[in-house]
This record gives C-alpha cells, sequence and structure tokens, in this order.
C-alpha cells in the first residue's frame, strides 16, 4: 500500500512517497492534488503514477518527522491555488463506540430510557446504513468543519478560540476526495485526522453541534491510497508535560461501523455543490471514543498523539487555548 506525504523547505513545496526510513521525493509535481487530477485524466492508477515518479532522491523522515531540518510537513492534501476549494466535512454517530458518548452528551432533562435524537439516528444507521449495490441507505448525520485553511498537519497547533467552551479530539480516519473534472467523485485516499471539537458547547444544546464543529482540524502526516478499511484499529492518547495522562485502544473501519463507506459517500457527494470540478473534499468519518466522554478537559499545550494501524507514522498536534475573554464583532454598513 502506497502512502504519501507533502512537504516544503519554506520556498519549495514538494510530494514524497514513504519508503520508510527515508521519503523519497516524487518528480515533476509539486501536490497531491496536482497528482490526483492527472490521474482522473489519464485513467492511471495514483499509486502507480507516485512509484513511478518516486526518483530515489531520499530524506530522512526521522529528521523531517521530528522537524529538525529546514523540511516541514503539510497537510497530505490541499487546494494548492485555492484552498477556499477544499471542503472539509464530516458524518457523526458512525461508530457503535462513539454512540454511548454522544448520548450521555444529549440525554439532558430525558428520562434514561427515552431514547434522545442521537440514538434514534444512530440506531436508523445500524437498521438502514448499508444498503444492497444499487440502493440508498438512510443519511447519516452530516456537518460542516469549514474550508481548506482551517486544515493542519502533523505538528501543528489546533487552536481552541477565545469565545469557545472548551476543545477536544476525536480520533478518526478521513476520506480525502478530488473532482474530475466531469464532475465524479474521485477518492485519492484515507488519512487519520483528529476532527477537532467544542464538546462543552455542543453538551449545552445538541442544536449547537454545527458550531461546535467550526474549527481547525488535522490530517496526516500521511496519506494512503489503497489501504484496506474493514477493521482498522489504532490507539489515542494525550500527553501534558511531558507525562501521557490518558490512551485509549480505538478502531475504525466499515466493520467497526454502522454506516458503509459507499453510503456515507454517496449522502456526500449526492449534493450538486459537492461535485464541483476541481474541488478537493475532506471527510471525516467518526469517532470510536472521546476523552470528553471520561471528564478530560484538554488544557494548553497538551499534546494530542491518533495513529491507526497501516496509516504511517502518528498523528501528533499541541493544543493551544486562547485567553478566555468573547468580544462583538463589528460589521463596517457599506450603503
Amino acid at each position: 500500500m502506497a502512502r504519501v506525504v507533502q512537504l516544503t523547505d519554506g520556498t519549495t513545496r514538494r510530494v514524497a512517497l514513504v519508503d520508510e526510513p527515508a521519503l523519497r521525493l516524487v518528480d515533476g509535481v509539486s501536490s497531491i492534488y496536482e497528482l490526483a487530477m492527472l490521474a482522473t485524466e489519464t485513467g492511471d492508477a495514483l499509486s502507480g503514477l507516485v512509484q513511478g515518479r518516486a526518483n530515489g532522491h531520499a530524506l530522512d523522515y526521522d529528521e523531517v518527522y521530528a522537524g529538525r531540518g529546514p523540511w516541514r510537513l503539510l497537510p497530505p492534501i490541499d487546494h494548492p491555488s485555492e484552498p477556499a476549494r477544499c471542503i472539509v466535512s464530516g458524518t457523526g454517530l458512525t461508530h457503535f463506540g462513539s454512540a454511548r458518548d454522544r448520548n450521555a452528551m444529549h440525554v439532558g432533562a430525558q428520562a434514561a430510557a427515552e431514547l434522545t435524537d442521537s440514538l434514534r439516528m444512530f440506531q436508523a444507521g445500524v437498521e438502514r446504513g448499508r444498503p444492497a449495490p444499487g440502493e440508498v441507505g438512510v443519511a447519516p448525520e452530516w456537518f460542516y468543519k469549514g474550508v481548506g485553511t482551517m486544515l493542519r498537519g502533523h505538528d501543528d497547533a489546533l487552536v481552541v478560540p477565545r469565545f469557545a467552551e472548551g476543545g477536544g479530539e476525536e480520533a478518526e480516519i478521513a476520506g480525502v476526495y478530488v473532482i474530475g473534472r466531469d464532475g465524479t467523485p474521485c477518492r485519492i485516499g484515507l488519512a487519520p485526522g483528529n476532527e477537532f471539537s467544542d464538546h462543552r458547547f455542543e453538551r449545552r444544546n445538541y442544536l449547537n453541534l454545527a458550531g461546535s464543529k467550526l474549527r481547525s482540524s488535522a490530517i496526516g502526516p500521511e496519506l494512503a491510497l489503497m489501504p484496506s478499511f474493514d477493521t482498522v484499529p489504532g490507539e489515542v492518547w494525550i500527553e501534558r508535560r511531558g507525562e501521557r495522562i490518558w490512551t485509549r485502544a480505538v478502531a475504525s473501519g466499515e466493520s467497526e461501523m454502522s454506516h458503509s463507506l459507499r453510503n456515507i459517500e454517496h449522502h456526500h457527494f449526492k449534493f450538486d455543490a459537492h461535485r464541483r470540478p476541481g474541488d478537493v473534499h475532506v471527510h471525516f468519518f467518526g469517532a470510536h471514543s472521546l476523552s470528553f466522554g471520561e471528564g478530560i478537559t484538554l488544557e494548553d499545550g497538551d499534546v494530542v498523539g491518533i495513529r491507526f494501524d497501516g496509516f504511517g507514522r502518528p498523528l501528533r498536534n499541541t493544543v493551544r487555548v486562547e485567553p478566555a475573554g468573547d468580544r462583538p464583532v463589528d460589521v463596517r454598513p457599506l450603503g
């Protein structure tokens, strides 16, 4: 299975094929986007294009990963010329583990025996989220997170804004897509991700979900081009002042989910606006477990690590908490 990264030395961008313990630079392109668009036009396998252009010039992956040299890792996908044409979104209530946390978050004043809206939606996925070929299943929960300017890579900070009530990690796998010139959605690959959210704000009222998701999120460091997505074990952990304070085994993949990948993709790309030629999409598939569900509050300087078997090196991001204190945003009238 080919895995690729994007990186920069501050002036030059490159794509590299992961060939542990090295990164082999790919000739002729400066972005995975360029390679993906080429594959949509030629019909060639993207993995073949990458391997055919990897020129043998190697970088020390340990040095790049640790940030010790001139090269640093970028998110493994972007729209290099128009960041706003990279749409970041996600699907929730898809994993058997996460439904428990979400239900506890939303139960509020409802009796324990009464199903919340969250559990109703989850149960609908269990019953009708895996349609037979040629059929359409029930729609999963869908949310918008922003555009490419909000996407972060390995070692980048994830920010809790000054107006937020908090921030919490969500260890997930994200699908990475490009829309071909004929409007066909094309899956480039899958990447580990941290779909960062404000769970405290969401817990106040489940209708705050939309606003709680408008935060920076991270993917990477690697993009797997043809991974298995049946059962994908992984791990998520939080470090504080050099000590690991929380860790959990997690799992993703279709056998861990109430919806099939095909059903999730259909309900995202059924909208005409999501099939605009040349656009990039990053779509998070949902989390298995949340530290927030176990009473953890992330603090400034905490480091979140996420890894999934077969998806390369762990993704690490530092949490930055802005000083609290919301203030009005003044709008200037032009009339």
